[in-house]
């Protein structure tokens, strides 16, 4: 292989961008064999009947198992030969993508899948030069909030009274949301300006957002706020949390043939326009009355089937995908899985304490209809817990177990049970000002933190969080090259390490 010495880092970063682009086939590694410690790192699944076993020193190394999800880093140009000459041997197909890292973070994404839309690649290229990507997330998280403000003008109850155009709308905020989401990272390579802390954003806007957008689908489904109406607002969360954690151990964003920011807000999207044509009835009617065969449905609705579907597709599908890939990723590295596991618990305490509140017969928050203030509440309290674990995986630190935002969630579930051992508890009107407190705290808390550490990265990286710099989008828009600093695209260990208080490890 021709050795590509003397090429700046600029030129390094160009060419790895570049090859990722391309795809497998168009490999050409930009590092040499005296490399000054710019690594990438290819995340692929496989296809074949071969074992990828090969005698290349990367694959031997990195301990590449029969299963069909691989991670090599490359730390040498005969590492990129390695890995080039095992695909060809094995016919390994590239199924998942692949994206660069730099400094072992992940930094981009690309999904290339049967449920990959063309339309984001159209997209992007109506987005100006000016545009950052960190604003394109942003402003895909607003379209949301907008829709939000549209529930609760139209539909305050979420038992589906709102106008058929309502629902559109939800549709269309949903929509959009999902496609700036997924084009954000497309402007940062195409601006130059990729970075961790386009990772901390992207990842901090999904988790936000994982009780908003469904709250909106239990106002489109007439759900109310009931049990059931709970149960769709607030399950997202769980596989957000356990993706999260996921990403923590294996160092890899794993996208399958169905994941929630795409096939599930499109699916979500599709609900919303069903009850914009239909109405929200149409999931209370028995299946019977649409699809025949009464002998068999009976009077099953879809509701009926609702909530067992939300649960087997993430106790049966979601969870032990994470927990496999994550056993892969250690078994690489000779470690045990066992000790992760204690990972998993901020989001027992999580769920334990919301299932212990809103099942209480002694709680007034859903039969006051106050789920809505619940969502608003834990948007900022969960997106707390699982932003400080991609802060922690980007700066090598020890996996966050506890964050403050949990204390007031635990502190109300006890409360409201008190009655149960004899105590007085919580009245309709004190557990009201109750979540009111909490969520005026989640909100300050939250944001502090969040600008907090977004400052904190872009003062180490040298980089601006919501704009690019004018001389550098000119530049682009005058046909230069889309380079990218090098230094900007590294965290090192412990670099926004949090120092007590609300921003401290266990807070």
């Amino acid at each position: 292989m021709m050795k590509r010495k003397g090429l700046s880092n600029e030129q390094r970063e160009s060419l790895l961008c570049r090859t990722f682009e391309d795809g497998w086939e168009e490999w050409k590694n930009p590092l040499d064999e005296e490399d000054d410690g710019l690594h990438s790192r290819i995340s692929f699944e496989y296809q074949g009947t071969e074992r990828p076993f090969g005698p290349g020193k990367a694959v031997q190394r990195h301990g590449i198992r029969s299963r069909g999800v691989g991670e090599i880093a490359l730390e040498s140009a005969s590492d990129a030969e390695d890995v080039r000459d095992s695909s060809k041997r094995h016919g390994w197909t590239l199924t998942h993508g692949f994206y660069a890292t730099m400094g072992g973070f992940a930094i981009q994404t690309e999904q290339l899948k049967l449920g990959y839309p063309p339309n984001w690649n159209a997209c992007v290229e109506f987005l100006p030069l000016w545009l950052a990507p960190n604003m394109v997330t942003l402003l895909g998280f607003f379209c949301i909030l907008s829709n939000v403000i549209l529930m609760l003008i139209y539909d305050p109850g979420l038992t589906g009274l709102a106008p058929s155009w309502v629902y559109y709308s939800y549709a269309l905020g949903i929509w959009s949301y999902s496609t700036m989401d997924n084009i954000d990272g497309k402007q940062a390579r195409r601006t130059g300006t990729s970075s961790p802390l386009g990772e901390l954003f992207d990842h901090g806007i999904d988790s936000l957002n994982c009780t908003l957008a469904s709250l909106l689908e239990t106002s489109a489904m007439g759900l109310g706020s009931t049990r059931l109406g709970a149960l769709t607002a607030l399950i997202p969360t769980l596989p957000m949390f356990f993706s999260t954690w996921e990403t923590y151990h294996t160092h890899t964003l794993f996208l399958g043939y169905f994941n929630g920011p795409t096939e599930g807000l499109i699916i979500a999207a599709l609900i919303m326009i069903l009850s914009g044509y239909y109405g929200p009835t149409l999931w209370t009617s028995p299946l019977a009355s649409l699809f025949g065969h009464e002998q068999f449905l009976g009077k099953t609705s879809f509701l009926d089937l609702w909530g067992p579907i939300l649960l087997l597709g993430l106790c049966l599908a979601h969870i032990p995908d994470c927990v496999n890939n994550v056993y892969q990723a250690r078994r690489g590295r000779s470690q045990p899985l066992i000790p992760t596991l204690l990972e998993w618990a901020p989001i027992f305490i999580f769920t334990g304490s919301l299932c212990a509140w809103l099942g209480s017969p002694y709680s007034h928050l859903l039969k006051d209809n106050h789920l809505s203030l619940l969502c608003f509440t834990l948007s900022p309290a969960f997106g707390r817990m699982t932003t400080k674990i991609i802060l922690a995986h980007l700066t090598r630190q020890d996996f966050p177990m506890w964050t403050v935002m949990l204390a007031p969630l635990i502190t109300g579930s006890i409360l409201v049970n008190l009655p149960y051992i004899g105590l007085p508890g919580l009245s309709a009107t004190t557990e009201l000002w109750f979540l009111r407190g909490y969520f005026a705290f989640a909100t300050i808390v939250y944001a502090r933190w969040a600008v907090y550490v977004c400052n904190s990265i872009c003062n180490y990286l040298g980089i601006n969080c919501l704009t690019i710099p004018e001389d550098k989008w000119l530049a682009l828009k005058s046909g230069a090259p889309p380079n990218q600093r090098p230094e900007a695209t590294r965290l090192a260990s412990g670099s926004v390490r949090m120092k007590g208080g609300a921003n401290g490890k266990f807070a």
